[in-house]
């Protein structure tokens, strides 16, 4: 989709410091207000600009907001025509990776922003639903044109706004919830490799639900035949439930969330599986120091043969870190003192500025303080809808590791 020569010479320039280009020609869509060197001719917020180096060598073209830090998000590497027919045939091309690594999938990520070439754009499909979160002013003011582009690929039943991420002021944006096409009442049904979860698409965690976690939920259910389950931090069940379904014996739920709770308990009821899971509505740190509470030269008798963790991000930036670790640890810390010897510990970690490493890291230092040793089983990341692009970073955020205790 070239534009003719007028129209591209007719866009803003934005022209980049020297060493910033490559950077980008590697694939990152991100120029920061600090990389530019200046503009060729005035541009307005959102407008499409072109970027090129400080030798006018065109590196592509993307949004410009002299309000945001992030003052262009690439789009293209080269001069496109920003319409209906792009979106379609982006959405359309992120569809297609979805249908080759999740092919009976019927919910999923559709577009994950910057895995997709599409910074600043969520849409998530949960069955005959579509949700859209926007978090970039070049994205928002296009709204109509994407929404056009997935009514014609998904003719969904409706479709449901969820921008109500903090980030959208950095970009001079409000917050926008709501129906913007179609009709929704009441929860969706939303099926998960065969499980069926009631999901509020207008209240419910990040755009409904945890669709990174979808195949995770079914690589640590191979852990969880004839076991006693502790799933913390358990939302509307996701884990605890296909547990329940490989064959637990007893599951136990923890979330803070009381409606999450009674959902969980709707949804272990809806397939079949009330029988073997109980859950609680309580603070996970609370009840974890009550359970591992002993007197003086008493020790904590373990129950458990699986224990899952996987909790909200502790940390939204760097600079909180150091707390974000002593959480880690202490949640850790407890369940390590659950955990029957062979065992199964399953953890998560969603915060990107806790990278791998350092996750493995505190667990580590856990398991020596509770005088556990580990036997690594296990790696995982985000589901295959939520695509990795090394050279961008910010798109892998969630990691996670199975671990035996040994003794």
């Amino acid at each position: 989709m070239e534009t003719t020569p007028s129209a591209a010479s007719a866009l803003p320039t934005v022209i980049v410091r020297p060493g910033e280009a490559d950077r980008i020609l590697a694939g990152h869509p991100w120029i920061y207000s600090s990389s530019v060197l200046r503009l060729t001719a005035p541009a307005a917020d959102g407008d499409l600009v072109q970027v090129k180096d400080h030798r006018q060598r065109l590196l592509g073209v993307g949004f410009y907001n002299s309000k945001s830090r992030i003052n262009v998000r690439v789009l293209a590497p080269d001069r496109v025509t920003v319409d209906e027919k792009f979106f379609e045939q982006r959405i359309r091309a992120a569809l297609a990776v979805r249908q080759k690594h999740l092919p009976r999938a019927t919910s999923f990520r559709v577009v994950n922003a910057e895995s997709d070439f599409l910074s600043g754009l969520i849409v998530d499909k949960y069955e005959d639903v579509l949700t859209l979160q926007i978090s970039a002013l070049g994205m928002d003011l296009r709204k109509p044109l994407i929404v056009a582009a997935l009514q014609k690929i998904f003719s969904p039943r409706a479709i449901m706004e969820r921008s109500d991420v903090a980030s959208r002021k950095f970009e001079g944006l409000a917050e926008a919830n709501g129906v913007i096409a179609g009709e929704l009442t009441g929860p969706v049904t939303v099926n998960l490799n065969g499980l069926k979860f009631e999901t509020d698409l207008v209240g419910g965690h990040k755009t409904g639900m945890y669709l990174d976690q979808q195949a995770n939920y079914q690589a640590v259910a191979q852990s969880a035949k004839d076991a006693q389950v502790l799933d913390c931090f358990s939302f509307l069940g996701g884990f605890g439930l296909h547990a329940a379904r490989a064959g637990a014996k007893q599951v136990h739920l923890l979330d803070q969330s009381a409606d999450a709770v009674a959902a969980s308990l709707r949804n272990a009821k809806t397939n079949g599986l009330e029988k073997n899971v109980s859950a609680e509505a309580i603070n996970v740190f609370d009840w974890l120091k009550v359970a591992t509470a002993v007197k003086p030269h008493e020790r904590v008798i373990p129950r458990y043969d699986l224990v899952i963790l996987d909790p909200p991000s502790f940390t939204r930036t760097r600079a909180a870190v150091g707390d974000a670790l002593r959480g880690y640890k202490e949640i850790h810390l407890r369940a390590l003192k659950l955990l029957k010897t062979g065992g199964t510990l399953a953890t998560f970690c969603c915060s990107h500025h806790v990278d791998v490493n350092l996750f493995q890291e505190v667990i580590l230092s856990a398991a020596y303080d509770a005088h556990r040793i580990l036997r690594r089983t296990a790696t995982y990341s985000q589901s295959p809808d939520h695509p990795v692009i090394p050279a961008i970073a910010e798109t892998e955020y969630l990691k996670g590791f199975a671990f035996e205790v040994v003794r």
